[in-house]
């Protein structure tokens, strides 16, 4: 199972903490993850994710594999700049976001234009009665995160074979 994380690209020491712990919950699990493979909470998710003995993959804007962060092990180059946020969030069974900015926006965007759950974690104020298809749960703790995001994976991948 791959889970998506995006999320903050210059956070604060909170969101890093709880990206931190999103990446070792969801390793612990034995979840990979994808995210966007710079810093941040990308480098927070990636970390915790190591920590806990899993495997990330950095989808990255440019055609530099060094500019992943250090730990991200499997680094993918695009030369698309933003345009990388599509694939970042189609990689996903689901999505966390932990925090963000506009490029974070447009992630969440692009995931539930394509029936992409997204749980969110101290991200932008949605709130399911603004969405007609109730694919945005925010969360309370990372665990919770974690949770809600694997169990949406499921559905998620269980809709996808049935439709096969």
């Amino acid at each position: 199972m791959i889970i998506a994380v995006i999320g903050s690209a210059e956070a604060n020491e909170e969101l890093v903490k709880l990206a931190t712990k999103v990446g070792y919950e969801l390793a612990r699990n034995g979840v990979m993850i994808v995210c966007g493979g710079l810093g941040g909470v990308m480098t927070a998710v990636c970390k915790g994710a190591k920590e806990a003995g899993g495997l990330t993959i950095g989808i990255l804007p440019g055609n530099d594999p060094k500019s992943a962060n250090e730990f991200v092990d499997i680094p993918i180059c695009t030369g698309m700049s933003y345009a990388r946020n599509v694939i970042v969030v189609k990689t996903g069974l689901s999505v966390i976001a932990v925090g963000g900015a506009y490029g974070t926006l447009s992630e969440i965007g692009h995931a539930l234009g394509e029936d992409i759950p997204v749980i969110g974690l101290k991200t932008w104020d949605f709130t399911q009665e603004n969405l007609d298809n109730k694919l945005f749960t925010n969360a309370q703790s990372p665990s919770e995160a974690v949770n809600l995001a694997m169990q949406a994976a499921v559905k998620r991948d269980k809709l996808n074979k049935s439709i096969k």
